[in-house]
């Protein structure tokens, strides 16, 4: 094998790497949510015990970023690449994050405690879900068209965060004596709202790659 076709075969498994961290961070997200919903701290539990499962995974894709950029000749597209995947696990590390986030408060609650105005956070977390995958899936086939796409789709996140924070408001109103559980369902709703900014972040890199032009990231 030439050195340039084991070059591409170790940038194949590194966006295989990157599919397989993007679906450890999607099913994170949708157990945490399912977390919530069902009341199963077992499950909740589980999450935040497993959090270091992303961690790891980051510190393997960064080695084998850092291996291709000492041991290759990668030319400027195979650099955008590399510098491209080395931003991408920051954000999709910190979604873990953010996922295993909304299962600890997931410990909050019981019964049926606030479920009245948490109607939101179900679809809230679809649309986040979505835009995760998406946004991978741009980078894994350099499309700039789904980036653009999944970036304009944050609006739906960011429509879907604004409803819950209206609906939190006018319970409060009513139910002042649960504020505490209400806070905790404003903080899952903007733990969801901030995944959807990664993945606009993992988009925008997705533009640096395909491009060579950078934009502006939200950085949290």
């Amino acid at each position: 094998m030439t050195r340039r076709a084991s070059f591409e075969s170790q940038l194949e498994e590194l966006n295989n790497e990157l599919v397989r961290m993007g679906n450890l961070v999607e099913k994170r997200i949708e157990q945490s949510v399912m977390a919530l919903e069902n009341r199963d701290k077992v499950l909740a539990k589980e999450i935040i015990m497993n959090d270091n499962d992303v961690d790891e995974m980051e510190k393997s894709i960064e080695q084998r970023c850092i291996t291709l950029l000492l041991r290759q000749q990668p030319v400027a597209t195979d650099l955008r690449a590399i510098s491209t995947a080395l931003k991408i696990i920051t954000d999709m590390e910190r979604i873990g994050d953010q996922a295993a986030d909304i299962a600890d408060l997931s410990l909050h609650f019981d019964g049926s405690d606030l479920i009245e105005i948490a109607t939101h956070l179900t679809p809230m977390a679809k649309a986040a879900i979505a835009m995760v995958h998406s946004s991978i899936d741009a980078f894994i086939r350099s499309d700039l068209t789904l980036a653009e796409e999944t970036i304009v789709d944050d609006d739906i996140v960011d429509n879907l965060f604004l409803k819950v924070r209206m609906d939190v408001i006018e319970y409060l109103s009513k139910s002042p004596a649960k504020a505490e559980q209400a806070i905790d369902i404003m903080m899952i709703a903007k733990y969801l709202e901030r995944i959807g900014d990664h993945a606009t972040n993992i988009c925008e890199w997705v533009t640096l790659y395909v491009t060579g032009e950078h934009k502006k990231t939200r950085i949290f």
